[in-house]
């Protein structure tokens, strides 16, 4: 039951062959069996049980909600749940208890569906590995599956369990984790640069990044305000349909949401699809990409081909600065945002009491990581008198050419864009970390960054498995608000992959459900 899709468990809850208080102890079991991964900061269980309590009474009636009435989902720690802790992985928000619900958690809510906790990642969302947060890294369930277990070259045995554990990529690591290894069906992260694309496919699960101003980002813990959209993670693309169904749409409490009704659509089944032009960007051949992940993006290019589509080559010129450009505008929104943790209305603060401005001083040396002050050390830099034209304002100008070049190609006839989505497979955590964090983003988030930039909707589908036996992705990036579109060629891809479900023994223990369909390997 727990391997089932969303709408699959609806549908057996609706038919009573499970009850969501059967559903919810399941997970929460193993929740606790595969604590391990350390994808979860706070387990609500007496909650996610009452809200489970209060779905199966609704389906005792014959009235559910809807399609998530009774469905098990997560939520990243950095959007605010009332009466359960909010802590973005910092020292600076321990024990921080919001006063109110993010109107994504309020409408996921509203539809029935049961909150079983918050998920790890990196701290304040700044990286992309989710090794940085205070709760520690969180582990990819990939590195316990039979797939990489049989590829990877053991060492004495305790030593590779211990140290041959991949990361899960970042910053909403934790979500994906938690989806990937059966724990909720679907999962919310935040997407700044690629935070939920980049963990979706080192975990081999579908990521969307909806279009900016879709879904709301009020109660979102703000890292770029200009960049930031709640993203989804499922096992699916019609999955992440669905939940986008219910969170997308105006709300008043965010003047940056769309002002137009948004109705939930139902993907259908794509046949033909030889009106479709897919385009290519030759600039997203990046440094760095693998040769495996290269072969990977030409074989689905000829998959579209040889089904009828056109597949062109396009040019996305000012995509080389975008990494530039991006790095800019990050840190100094982030020197704004981060200016209201003081230690003085809310979250930690210091026990120096000299001064009030010793106390600032104290409080942030004390409450972020190594990580976040650099970020604000870099961010306050650009926005200095003597730079901010330099800098900052020359950034803004780079992002509208990086724009532009999107609204060029799609305006040139292109209906959806294929790139890879990371430039490898997911790197052992002893490898990730020796390089610094700012590195490493720079680098993990190349591919996925500009579709930020731009605003514009984009999603990770799982492809195949490497040589190493680990889950490979690719990027699909749509028109502004198409994502009917874009989700409908996904679906279209998702089926003519196949991609394999992770074989993990500690899951098959727990699994006792009707729906253990395996899928096959056919496209690796």
């Amino acid at each position: 039951m727990l391997r089932a899709s969303l709408r699959q468990v609806s549908a057996a809850l609706r038919d009573g062959h499970v009850t969501p208080t059967e559903l919810c102890q399941r997970c929460l079991s193993l929740i606790k069996s595969t604590k391990f991964l350390n994808a979860y900061i706070t387990v609500a269980e007496e909650s996610a049980l009452k809200q489970a309590e209060e779905s199966e009474e609704r389906y005792r009636r014959g009235q559910p909600l809807g399609v998530l009435d009774g469905i098990p989902i997560a939520v990243k720690d950095n959007f605010n749940t009332a009466g359960i802790e909010t802590t973005c992985a910092s020292n600076m928000l321990k024990g921080y208890i919001s006063p109110y619900n993010a109107t994504v958690v309020q409408k996921l809510l509203d539809q029935g569906a049961v909150l079983l906790g918050k998920t790890n990642l990196d701290e304040f969302a700044m990286g992309s590995g989710s090794t940085d947060g205070v709760f520690g890294p969180v582990r990819n369930p990939w590195s316990y599956s039979r797939q990489y277990k049989e590829k990877s070259v053991p060492k004495s045995h305790s030593e590779d369990e211990e140290s041959n554990w991949v990361i899960t990529g970042g910053s909403s690591g934790g979500s994906a984790a938690a989806v990937s290894s059966f724990t909720c069906f679907a999962a919310l992260g935040s997407d700044t640069g690629g935070s939920t694309r980049n963990p979706a496919a080192h975990c081999g699960v579908v990521g969307l990044k909806p279009t900016y101003g879709l879904i709301s980002r009020h109660g979102l813990i703000p890292l770029v305000n200009s960049m930031d959209v709640p993203g989804i993670l499922t096992r699916c693309v019609d999955d992440a349909a669905v939940v986008l169904g219910s969170l997308a749409g105006h709300d008043p409490k965010d003047s940056t949401t769309i002002q137009d009704n948004f109705k939930p659509f139902e993907l259908p089944n794509l046949t033909d699809v030889s009106k479709l032009s897919i385009g290519i960007p030759k600039e997203y051949h990046a440094p760095g990409l693998s040769s495996e992940i290269l072969a990977l993006w030409s074989k689905a290019a000829d998959l579209f081909k040889n089904a009828g589509a056109k597949v062109v080559e396009v040019s996305l010129p000012h995509t080389r600065y975008s990494i530039v450009c991006y790095h800019v505008l990050c840190t100094a929104e982030v020197a704004s945002n981060m200016a209201r943790f003081d230690g003085l209305e809310y979250g930690h603060r210091s026990d120096m009491n000299k001064s009030t401005e010793s106390m600032y001083a104290a409080t942030r040396r004390e409450g972020f990581n190594d990580v976040v002050r650099g970020r604000i050390l870099s961010g306050n830099y650009f926005l200095l008198k003597q730079n901010y034209e330099n800098y900052f304002v020359k950034a803004q100008k780079v992002r509208r050419l990086i724009a532009n070049d999107f609204v060029k190609v799609f305006g040139s006839g292109v209906d959806i864009l294929l790139t890879p989505t990371t430039l490898s497979d997911a790197a052992p955590y002893t490898e990730f970390i020796k390089e610094d964090n700012r590195t490493r983003s720079a680098q993990d988030d190349i591919l996925t960054q500009a579709a930020n930039m731009a605003g514009l909707p984009a999603i990770n589908v799982p492809t195949a498995l490497s040589e190493r036996g680990l889950p490979v992705g690719l990027q699909f990036i749509g028109r502004s608000f198409q994502e009917k579109q874009l989700l409908t060629v996904a679906k279209w891809f998702e089926k003519q992959v196949k991609f394999p479900m992770i074989q993990l023994e500690e899951v098959k223990r727990h699994d006792h459900g009707v729906f253990q369909h395996q899928k096959s390997a056919s496209f690796s």
